[in-house]
């Protein structure tokens, strides 16, 4: 646990050491003996550029250290720019834009860039940034050899040609994600939270007017948030207006990530705009009317003009349009994982497994805002970030006719708590970019359980909005003081996916995951009587073939049980003899008459359950399929139980056959028989979940 003295591990002040590489290890090591450091992790090769390479041998691939690009070479010349960062031959705009922007912040550079590096003595060729991963800042380490293609920079530089910090950081987050062409495209919001840890939002353009999208701009500004724009291409952007004359006219500053070709229309670099206004009001603004990458635009071509404006803020207030007062936030994480067939189970519209999503419980205490709300409604308004419905087919249809006729009217209410929601997917930029739709949904939480009928009866009180497949989807919301379920799911039910929520709160709030205590009622619901016909098949082979104290072994037994079943549903030896040492034999390999005719009961008993629930007609059941049929034998488990039943009585595979479902049903009443029997107090007090996780991972 992290004292006063010692930061949390996973804090800008004691970062996690990406790859167990110590920078301030290495760095005494290179010194110490005279060589230059060579990243054994992220090697100068093929594979660090990650992208088809070019079969001209004029365009071959050298990896050089700056001094050896440059004899003029600084990591940083004279002080932190825009114009530091030009894009070169990889289509990660969207990084090196964020990265822009992170220059007009020097509180947060010093961050993501730590100071005292540079390519003069001490100098051992190696670097380190840091970067904030999905709660955690992580800190990578690189040497400076780069990609040089033809005797320049094969990737982003600087207008200068002799800075070589951009490049640097550029190259760690590459070796952070994967390889350099694990960078081609996405969305700016990912460098920006990547840069910060902070909360990006998108801003349509045409949800205001000009004059208002400006004042909006410059308050953000103000705030210390980060700002960029897009239509097809990213910019990095600033603020600012001039007089001309005795006119006001609101102009906004841009720069293509190019770091060249610029806006050619009124007020750029070359506009008779700029001949009516005074040289005081040039130099207050600084005007460079130079081929760099940055122009001005007036604010009524840039909302012609652009569709997006994206802005990132480390504090949530600052996400306000007007100054609020500051505000004390407390901040919630968690980690989840989407299993194939067991957890991954889609959006509303499959309401057959959209139940078993990852739940998380969000409690809420305490109210922290005033007004009027909508009863029944699901704040799609109190935030313009993404107020579309879901692209599920009016999945509102899936409820009961009476939910469906809760009218929506105005009602008050006490004081509410604000609340933002993340929901972010991971490790989705390995090799090639390939983000899942994903989206979650807040429920008011009713009971310890949350079962199937729930979410059939039942609307959430809010959503993330439309299925996006982009790294990020959040939400700003009003939410009474109270308990909740916040469901996080892909669109497309088995997509497998991890993913990191996290929850910023005025109030006091806790997140956990919410699994419930698993339960048995088998014993009782298992006691079928034993049909005439079966009596008489176990009385006639045992009458044949038993021993001589009247007992059968697990051969016999098996060729017994696939007599009296349906072919498609025998079972193998193996099941027969955990059958067998299931029951009360006293250690002994096989049944007594009464036992068999138990059992056979049971397995008919099973087989109905079986082909009940196998919903598909397939022979096999899924793990979304196991987990409602072993609510019908009697055994309610949890998320957790259910994975590993279907990773181990499914023998890895994602369908479960008939003699696997017998195999996980016998294994689950022998393991609820014995904890029911333990003695212990610490075996009770660890809880019957603990109990079965124990024994399956045995």
């Amino acid at each position: 646990m992290a004292t006063d003295k010692e930061a949390r591990l996973g804090s800008i002040e004691n970062p996690i050491k990406f790859r167990d590489q110590d920078f301030q290890a290495l760095l005494e090591k290179c010194l110490k003996s005279g060589q230059l450091f060579a990243d054994p992790t992220f090697l100068p090769e093929q594979k660090s550029i990650g992208l088809p390479e070019d079969p001209n041998p004029k365009k071959a691939i050298k990896w050089q250290r700056p001094k050896e690009i440059s004899k003029n070479a600084v990591f940083v010349e004279d002080t932190i720019g825009t114009t530091d960062i030009c894009q070169g031959q990889l289509g990660n705009c969207w990084l090196l834009a964020a990265l822009s922007c992170l220059t007009m912040h020097p509180q947060l550079f010093v961050k993501v860039v730590p100071a005292n590096q540079s390519l003069s003595e001490p100098y051992a060729g190696i670097f380190h940034f840091m970067f904030w991963q999905y709660g955690e800042w992580v800190e990578v380490v690189v040497d400076d050899r780069l990609p040089v293609c033809e005797g320049r920079l094969l990737f982003s530089y600087s207008r200068t040609r002799n800075e070589y910090w951009s490049a640097l950081v550029e190259k760690a987050y590459a070796k952070l994600i994967g390889c350099y062409g694990s960078l081609k495209g996405g969305n700016i919001s990912e460098g920006m939270e990547d840069f910060t840890g902070g909360i990006a939002r998108s801003l349509k353009v045409t949800s205001r007017t000009p004059r208002v999208l400006w004042r909006s701009l410059t308050a953000a500004l103000s705030r210390g948030s980060l700002l960029s724009c897009f239509i097809k291409a990213c910019s990095t952007l600033e603020i600012g207006k001039v007089m001309k004359v005795s006119d006001e006219v609101l102009l906004l500053k841009l720069r293509n990530p190019w770091g060249f070709v610029e806006y050619r229309g009124p007020w750029s670099d070359k506009g008779k705009e700029w001949d009516d206004v005074v040289k005081a009001e040039k130099e207050r603004i600084q005007l460079q009317q130079n081929e760099d990458g940055e122009f001005w635009i007036s604010t009524e071509d840039f909302c012609s003009l652009f569709d997006v404006v994206e802005l990132c803020s480390v504090n949530p207030d600052n996400l306000e349009e007007e100054n609020p007062p500051a505000s004390t936030w407390t901040i919630s994480e968690h980690r989840g994982f989407w299993l194939q067939g067991s957890s991954a189970g889609g959006s509303r519209k499959y309401n057959r497994s959209f139940w078993k999503n990852p739940q998380f419980q969000l409690v809420l205490t305490e109210g922290d805002h005033s007004g009027q709300v909508y009863e029944g409604g699901s704040n799609e308004n109190y935030d313009e970030a993404d107020g579309e419905d879901d692209n599920e087919e009016d999945e509102d249809d899936m409820l009961i006719p009476e939910d469906k006729k809760k009218a929506e009217k105005p009602k008050q209410k006490g004081r509410q708590c604000t609340v933002l929601v993340e929901l972010l997917q991971k490790n989705r930029r390995k090799d090639i970019v390939n983000f899942l739709q994903i989206a979650f949904h807040i429920y008011e939480l009713q009971g310890a359980c949350l079962t199937r009928n729930f979410f059939m009866t039942t609307r959430p009180v809010g959503r993330s909005g439309k299925y996006r497949a982009q790294r990020g989807v959040w939400k700003k919301l009003l939410l009474d003081p109270g308990n909740y379920i916040i469901v996080a799911s892909t669109y497309q039910p088995n997509q497998p996916g991890e993913f990191f929520v996290r929850i910023f709160s005025k109030t006091g709030n806790t997140l956990g995951t919410q699994d419930f205590t698993c339960s048995s009622g088998f014993l009782q619901l298992m006691a079928t009587p034993v049909s005439p016909e079966d009596q008489a098949t176990v009385h006639k082979t045992f009458d044949e073939e038993a021993s001589q104290d009247d007992r059968l072994n697990a051969k016999k037994i098996m060729k017994l049980f696939n007599t009296a079943l349906d072919k498609n549903y025998h079972l193998p030896l193996e099941t027969c003899r955990q059958l067998i040492f299931g029951q009360a034999t006293k250690g002994r390999s096989s049944l007594s008459r009464k036992q068999t005719e138990t059992l056979l009961s049971n397995l008919r008993h099973l087989q109905s359950i079986f082909i009940k629930f196998d919903e598909d007609s397939s022979g096999t059941m899924s793990p979304f399929e196991l987990s409602t049929a072993l609510e019908a034998v009697g055994m309610q488990c949890d998320s957790k139980v259910i994975q590993l039943l279907s990773e181990r009585f499914a023998s890895g595979e994602l369908q479960m056959p008939f003699h696997g479902f017998v195999s996980c049903v016998t294994r689950m009443q022998k393991l609820f028989a014995l904890y029911e029997s333990e003695t212990s107090q610490e075996v009770k007090d660890r809880g019957i979940n603990h109990w079965l996780l124990q024994f399956l991972m045995l």
